[in-house]
């Protein structure tokens, strides 16, 4: 009784005999995910294309050559698509880099121009695996990869807040002084300018800030909480004007995903998924991130999360421009 009401039902199987990780773009991005999958010992074989063959031929020496201190990985490479056949996970990185000052949704119809090219050869070569996109701006790429692809909706994830709630974790720790893994806070939405910090679940060891702080999140609150969902969001962009792109988070965020759909943890991530007909009277088909059960088939649950009228308010109005962005894309 408390499992079915906690959860809403999202899984179709899928054979799980694979271990191999396919990454599509060898920009900082796909090689920062690349390397994280590596190192953490996720897969037995590592495939890596992009249509820049011989940058794809020399990631993949670089690789190779540092496998002696690892667990064993076969690492290869090619602008053939045809290296990925039999991934479990396909991990898409490329797209046109977001440019300095560039929100994500100025990207939309130019990656989803890239997509057309890529998520067909994935899913002609492994029409098994789950896709991971990763690609800018995410929650509608995600939607048009699984329009693109005709996968079961849990096996089409976005990265979604993931790297958001990370952020979020670490900066109320930091003010809180206490590890980041022992904050527990939530951002959902899109990723990106209109995301939703859930401050009502917020807590430390069970304490709730908001019991503390009945204010908190809020115009009214005299300690200004509110500001570090507003570092969350100019994160990227500061990322991005410091040193010209975002690679390393998003590359161990992206891995600790793969680990959980690898290693059919059932871990509860933030991920961008298909959400219409879900709790919070969602009505629009589209994907943004909520608490999402990982296992080998992608998603096999989305948390039923309690929200505060004004956080499902802030939720619709991320649906709703996801939505209208999208009437707008032509496949």
């Amino acid at each position: 009784m408390l499992r079915k009401a906690l959860m809403t039902t999202q899984a179709e199987p899928v054979d799980v005999s694979q271990a191999k990780v396919t990454v599509v773009g060898v920009g900082a991005v796909g090689m920062a995910c690349a390397f994280s999958v590596m190192v953490e010992g996720l897969c037995t074989e590592l495939a890596l294309v992009d249509m820049a063959g011989e940058k794809v031929q020399g990631e993949v020496l670089d690789l190779q050559h540092g496998t002696t201190f690892i667990r064993r990985v076969k690492v290869y490479g090619s602008k053939d698509y045809s290296v990925t056949a039999k991934s479990r996970i396909a991990i898409v990185t490329a797209g046109v880099r977001q440019q300095k000052d560039e929100t994500r949704l100025s990207l939309v119809q130019r990656n989803a121009d890239v997509m057309k090219s890529i998520i067909p050869q994935l899913v002609k070569y492994s029409p098994d695996c789950v896709l991971l996109i990763v690609s800018n701006p995410v929650d509608i790429m995600t939607y048009v990869a699984w329009k693109l692809s005709g996968l079961p909706r849990n096996r089409v994830i976005g990265s979604g807040t993931c790297l958001d709630s990370s952020r979020f974790r670490v900066f109320i720790a930091e003010r809180l002084n206490v590890a980041p893994d022992s904050v527990h806070g939530w951002i959902i939405g899109e990723h990106g300018d209109s995301s939703v910090a859930v401050w009502s679940g917020v807590n430390v060891a069970g304490v709730r800030l908001r019991d503390l702080n009945p204010n908190i999140g809020t115009e009214n609150d005299p300690e200004k909480w509110t500001d570090l969902h507003t570092r969350v969001i100019r994160s990227a962009y500061e990322v991005i004007n410091l040193k010209g792109y975002t690679s390393w988070a998003i590359g161990l965020s992206t891995a600790h995903i793969v680990k959980a759909i690898l290693g059919n943890t059932l871990q509860v991530l933030p991920v961008s998924t298909y959400i219409k007909g879900c709790k919070h009277g969602m009505d629009k088909e589209v994907f943004l991130s909520l608490p999402c059960v990982l296992g080998e088939n992608g998603v096999t649950h989305i948390i039923k999360q309690p929200l505060t009228d004004e956080e499902k308010a802030l939720l619709h109005k991320s649906a709703n421009l996801m939505h209208e962005i999208q009437m707008g894309i032509k496949f």
